[in-house]
């Protein structure tokens, strides 16, 4: 497992009308490698509303439709809940998700 996987994930929350749902791992690797028992996850959904906290994936990125990572929802998820692998996001899309998250997290760079 990587920074950067999709994996999905059966029935994720008692209120998600889906039985499965896209997620993109976003936890640093440190902690994606070691014995803590879940990492953040971002959730993949089929709207995009245009805010610079999500990120445009699809077919490139193993999913069958265009879609979304939301990284305004933010979920921690066990590990072995992360067992069907569906992709992984590319050096372009990666850029893009670290840009949305510090968005979605209002993490500015001061100097």
């Amino acid at each position: 497992m990587t920074r950067g996987d999709i994996y999905l994930v059966k029935k994720p929350s008692k209120t998600d009308p889906k039985r499965r749902r896209a997620f993109v791992v976003v936890s640093r690797q440190i902690l994606i490698d070691s014995k803590y028992a879940s990492v953040i996850c971002a959730p993949v959904y089929s709207v995009d509303i245009g805010l610079s906290s999500q990120v445009d994936v699809g077919p490139d990125e193993g999913l069958k439709y265009p879609s979304a990572v939301h990284c305004d929802g933010l979920l921690s998820i066990v590990k072995t809940a992360l067992t069907d692998y569906v992709g992984a996001l590319g050096e372009t899309k990666m850029r893009q998700l670290e840009a949305a998250l510090r968005v979605a997290l209002a993490l500015e760079t001061y100097e």
